[in-house]
């Protein structure tokens, strides 16, 4: 995948803290504001290939794998009642330019293996290769930004990391949770995860979310102790310990607390440390990343624009006429009864003052043990 996030974590969240987990269905999210990956969200839309390989495009050749994606999908959101922000990544942190190094050695290996593969005509393998070969680019991007603007959903420009600023606004309450497929949202602190929120109807994935303070409770860890927990695991930001494994650093956190102990007790013949390792530096970003202060953003929902839409998707793009002013309508009737919102939101002062025991209980039913992947 594009993004690697924390290499184990929700296989350990499942083994170490089921409790944390719960799985959902969109509409149980009705009335909420979500806060959206956008670069994940695109990513897991351009992917969505063809079983040849090529990607959905209009009559010119174009990729609109992202538009068709977006707009199908925030549809599908805000029929649930939900009401989502986008937040797009900025510029990336100096600390992963070695991992984005990594990234386009692997797409070069890839490209010349999807060559091979066209050349064989190896349908399985020129999907394979060329999903690893797919990039969001700024076009996809800039055109899914004219999109939402159309479509009158708010996006915000994160000014680096998009799961920082998401993990942000779930922190600043200006949320509900933060959806993606990386799990470092956690690492920087994000009440609420979703993952799978975006995935398309067809895939039947249950929506998966996890609850930061429960993950901490079952792991027995401070929000400190849990960034240093993910370091060690493997980040997109610096190299691990090698032989460390997610048991062996379970363990040493549990044991030493901090990396400062674990580097100063660990048997270094056995455990060699990275040379020049940034843990610290990884350890604040994690701790105060880079995001726009949450009391500065306004976020606010727009009628769409009808006309707007059918001039870029099917004059412009190749969408059918039909469905473009079907789904108009749907976000438009959408925002008329979304007006309602959620019955609970007249009783949050009693909900935040309490843990929910019952929640608790319930959750322990529906959690997958050891189910996990990334």
């Amino acid at each position: 995948l594009q993004k690697m996030g924390i290499k184990g974590l929700s296989k350990v969240i499942a083994d170490f803290s089921p409790n944390a987990i719960t799985e959902r269905t969109m509409n149980s999210f009705f009335g909420r504001t979500i806060a959206i990956d956008a670069s994940m969200s695109l990513y897991q839309f351009l992917i969505a290939i063809r079983q040849d390989g090529s990607q959905l495009s209009a009559e010119s050749g174009e990729t609109t794998s992202h538009l068709i994606g977006m707009f199908y999908r925030t549809i599908r959101m805000v029929e649930n009642g939900i009401k989502p922000v986008y937040v797009f990544d900025g510029k990336p942190p100096v600390l992963k330019s070695d991992e984005l190094d990594k990234r386009t050695e692997r797409r070069t290996e890839a490209e010349e293996k999807y060559a091979d593969a066209v050349q064989a005509g190896d349908s399985e393998a020129i999907n394979k290769f060329s999903r690893r070969l797919t990039k969001v680019s700024k076009e996809h991007v800039d055109e899914c930004k004219r999109l939402l603007e159309l479509m009158g959903i708010p996006y915000i420009e994160a000014p680096c990391e998009a799961e920082a600023q998401c993990a942000a606004l779930v922190k600043a309450k200006k949320v509900f949770a933060a959806a993606t497929e990386d799990m470092d949202t956690l690492t920087f602190g994000s009440d609420i995860m979703l993952r799978y929120l975006t995935f398309s109807e067809a895939k039947k994935m249950p929506i998966k979310e996890f609850r930061f303070d429960d993950v901490l409770h079952g792991l027995n860890m401070t929000h400190e102790e849990f960034v240093d927990f993910c370091i060690l695991l493997g980040c997109d930001y610096c190299p691990t310990i090698k032989g460390v494994g997610p048991k062996k650093a379970y363990d040493l956190i549990k044991q030493y607390r901090n990396l400062e102990t674990i580097i100063e007790k660990l048997d270094k013949k056995k455990y060699p440390i990275p040379e020049n390792w940034q843990y610290k530096a990884v350890r604040k970003l994690f701790l105060e990343p880079e995001v726009i202060d949450c009391n500065t953003i306004e976020l606010t929902w727009k009628d769409p624009d009808e006309q707007g839409l059918i001039t870029f998707l099917v004059n412009e793009k190749n969408f059918g006429h039909n469905r473009v002013v079907n789904g108009c309508a749907k976000l438009l009737s959408a925002r008329r009864s979304s007006t309602q919102g959620r019955i609970d939101s007249f009783f949050t002062v009693l909900v935040t003052k309490k843990k929910r025991p019952a929640d608790q209980s319930s959750s322990k039913a529906t959690a997958k043990k050891g189910k996990g992947k990334k």
